[in-house]
């Protein structure tokens, strides 16, 4: 089933309100760890994962995840790792798995060998934050060839025209920066963001996710009515660094 398609059908449970997708980075602290984390992930009630292949310079990222990238180089893991870890995540579980990462990690690996390899571990999407539709036409055309969705990115800075022209390129759902800046920080759910979220449905048909400070219920409770999908990112990793593995699974059961 397409990404869409899944998407769709898992909002038309009346008992999800809203749906969550977590972020790990894959690497940090360990394999090991990552193994440990999704499947707490997956007990909590999380509807999908979007998995990080590390990268040196991860500028969409805030200090948290830019951490957690480079201690994953630093310890050594690969991108071939990461493929056979995906391979093995997306057989375990139901639920759609996905690879954010940056550009130059796909170019280095062989573009058209990536994308092979991710379609036959079952990716669903890819979010590149570094790869505008202008700069990618070898990238979208093999997105329609393999059948795996590319999650475009609105901003606050988006003006209309570009979110219409980006959800041209877009398919799966949209995702939208919840402010300025990179990842980590708290975000304000007020007039503005509330003028903004109106903006992105008004220039595209996808379902729309919101990351970036969203770390308490209370903030998915407020995007509730206003987006489809809530991301959970910088929390859960800081999570595990305080607390354990352990409290990744109540913690995501208590966001809902």
């Amino acid at each position: 089933m397409e990404l869409n398609s899944q998407i769709k059908a898992a909002l038309a449970d009346p008992e999800k309100k809203i749906l969550l997708m977590t972020h790990i980075v894959l690497g940090y602290p360990s394999l090991a760890i990552n193994r440990q984390v999704i499947e707490q992930m997956v007990s909590g009630g999380v509807d999908l994962i979007e998995m990080q292949i590390p990268f040196s310079e991860p500028m969409a990222d805030g200090p948290v995840i830019v951490k957690a990238n480079q201690d994953a180089i630093d310890n050594g893991v690969t991108v071939r790792q990461c493929l056979d870890f995906a391979k093995e995540i997306s057989a375990t579980y139901p639920i759609p798995f996905l690879f954010m990462t940056y550009y130059n990690i796909l170019f280095k690996f062989g573009v058209e060998k990536f994308f092979q390899e991710a379609r036959e571990i079952g990716i669903k999407g890819f979010i590149i934050p570094d790869l505008p539709p202008e700069e990618g036409e070898e990238f979208f055309a093999l997105t329609r060839q393999y059948g795996i969705d590319p999650v475009m990115i609105f901003a606050p800075t988006s003006t209309p025209e570009r979110m219409q022209e980006l959800s041209r390129f877009g398919r799966g759902f949209i995702y939208c920066v919840a402010r300025k800046g990179v990842t980590g920080k708290q975000t304000d759910f007020d007039e503005e963001f509330n003028s903004y979220m109106q903006r992105c449905r008004a220039n595209t048909d996808l379902p729309l996710a919101v990351g970036f400070g969203i770390s308490r219920k209370d903030d998915v409770d407020s995007l509730i009515g206003r987006a489809d999908i809530a991301v959970i990112g910088t929390r859960t990793i800081k999570l595990v660094e305080e607390q354990g593995v352990d409290a990744v699974g109540p913690f995501i059961a208590g966001l809902r």
